[in-house]
């Protein structure tokens, strides 16, 4: 047995800085106290007081007006919004009925005693307020300025506190090691396009790694046993709002691991390392497989805090009289499907049922039509003012069973891996990887919150033999660019898998993108 003691430690943020405290951390307690603040000029009034404001919070700042201090008096005056000084002062509280409850400082002042301004700022691109609408292109050209938000701030401190709390759940409590693996690396088949980077060798170039994937597997068959690491990951496709070329994921790797053993391993993890702020996360996570979230909402990666399911309506129509409808019914595996939008007639107006229209014609013979047309169906009530999602719900979802392989778009003949080329079959479906790949189904699990994929892995093939025969034979690659790792799978290799955690960023930013995105 063992006995877990925790100790919590307030950090020292003003160790080896030139201030006593920071512009967020005083209170009546240090009435009467000399105190040195550095910060920003937030907000200046009439040569009588500014607001002075850091990383942790605003302190409102007296500025003398006898005439010993006239010097300082005509230096914090003249100093623009956004310059840096550095102030040394009394604590004092407000006068009665001029505390702001608002602020937690609210109940103090200081009175300047001396002042000194560090750095003058010239004039901004933009006001450094939360509440001021900037366009995202001056966002991004002064991207050094918006971090100076409060919101942003919160998130990249946020972030730190989140990863912090992984590791430990991770290193502490279930014995990982975090392992720095390369970043120049040879091309890997299948998957997404990779990033070139030159070499001193004429006509040969590095490779940027979609993700740890290949060295992973490797310290497995070296006996690590339990791998993390925050990872760095690249991959050459054009930027989407759910996509990046380059981001940031938490990578695992696990030996002697099924994948309820990994579902469990992140249901805890996110459970351990969750903000309180966003309240708590049941556990264990619902599951649903990949024929039901297509089946059921037109997607593999679902929003399930609403309902609007698409519901087969086939045996319906077939007992109408209705010619057209009838022919199209009679062909083989043809289905007819709908979804019903409650209270539609209420909330969509002529032209929210012509959008729907040309959404489903230029989405026409698409299988994920259906589950477009659910979210946009969402959208337009949530527009008329109905309240369909939560905002503040956290619906998350285990997507299990997928196929092994999907037809290539470009060829249908040919055959691509879902996943990545070394997922491992299906137990149930080991002997069909021989005679019908196209019905195997696979050891591969995606993560989904609130409708976007948010962390995705799988148990990986660890036979040699069986490995070389997917990429041969199923997915005629060239196995001699994995001849190292078919290799190193004849040695020994134990059962493995693994998952990783923010391969794919969400506009929400809920949590692993609330966490793992700058």
């Amino acid at each position: 047995r063992f006995l877990w003691c925790f100790f919590f430690y307030i950090p020292d943020v003003n160790s080896f800085a030139a201030r006593t405290n920071t512009c967020g951390e005083l209170r009546a307690a240090h009435i009467g106290q000399e105190v040195t603040l550095c910060g920003w000029i937030q907000y200046q009034r009439q040569g009588l007081f500014l607001v002075l404001r850091d990383f942790q919070g605003l302190t409102q700042i007296i500025i003398p007006q006898d005439e010993a201090h006239s010097h300082v008096r005509k230096l914090l005056s003249n100093a623009p919004v956004e310059s840096v000084v550095r102030v040394t002062g009394i604590v004092s509280s407000r006068p009665p009925g001029q505390e702001n409850l608002k602020m937690p400082t609210g109940d103090i002042e200081v009175k300047v005693e001396t002042a000194e301004v560090l750095n003058f700022c010239k004039k901004l691109p933009f006001e450094i307020k939360d509440f001021i609408k900037k366009s995202e292109a001056l966002r991004m050209q002064y991207r050094y300025l918006d971090l100076r938000s409060s919101q942003l701030q919160h998130n990249l401190r946020l972030r730190s506190q989140v990863v912090m709390r992984m590791r430990e759940y991770l290193c502490n409590h279930h014995g990982f090691v975090d392992v720095e693996t390369p970043t120049l690396f040879k091309r890997t088949p299948g998957g997404a396009k990779e990033f070139l980077v030159p070499s001193r060798e004429v006509g040969k170039f590095y490779s940027l790694p979609q993700s740890p994937q290949q060295f992973k597997q490797l310290l497995m068959i070296g006996g690590l046993d339990r791998y993390f690491q925050v990872a760095r990951c690249y991959r050459d496709e054009g930027s989407r709002p759910d996509r990046q070329p380059e981001f940031t994921q938490i990578d695992i790797e696990m030996s002697f691991v099924d994948q309820a053993g990994i579902q469990r391993l992140i249901e805890g993890l996110l459970q351990y390392s969750w903000p309180e702020e966003r309240g708590p996360i049941t556990t264990p996570f619902p599951s649903m497989t990949y024929e039901e979230a297509l089946a059921d909402y037109g997607t593999d990666k679902p929003d399930t805090r609403f309902g609007m399911k698409i519901m087969d309506i086939s045996d319906t129509l077939r007992r109408l009289d209705i010619g057209f409808v009838q022919n199209v019914l009679s062909y083989p595996h043809s289905t007819a499907k709908a979804i019903c939008i409650p209270r539609g007639v209420r909330y969509l107006k002529n032209k929210d049922l012509e959008s729907l229209k040309a959404a489903a014609k230029s989405q026409f013979n698409q299988c994920s039509a259906l589950g477009s047309l659910r979210l946009e169906s969402a959208d337009l009530l949530e527009a008329a003012g109905m309240v369909l999602r939560d905002p503040a719900a956290l619906h998350f979802l285990w997507v299990v069973d997928f196929p092994l392989f999907l037809p290539k778009e470009e060829n249908p003949s040919e055959l691509e891996s879902a996943h990545h080329p070394f997922t491992a079959p299906h137990p149930s479906d080991t002997n069909l990887l021989y005679s019908d790949p196209t019905k195997v189904r696979s050891q591969h699990y995606d993560l989904v919150l609130n409708g976007s994929e948010i962390g995705g892995g799988s148990i990986r093939i660890h036979n040699a033999e069986q490995q070389r025969f997917v990429l041969e034979k199923v997915l005629k690659e060239d196995s001699e660019v994995l001849s190292h790792l078919l290799e190193a799978l004849e040695f020994g290799a134990p059962p493995h898998g693994g998952i990783a955690l923010g391969a794919i960023t969400s506009s929400e930013f809920l949590l692993v993108v609330l966490v793992l995105q700058n």
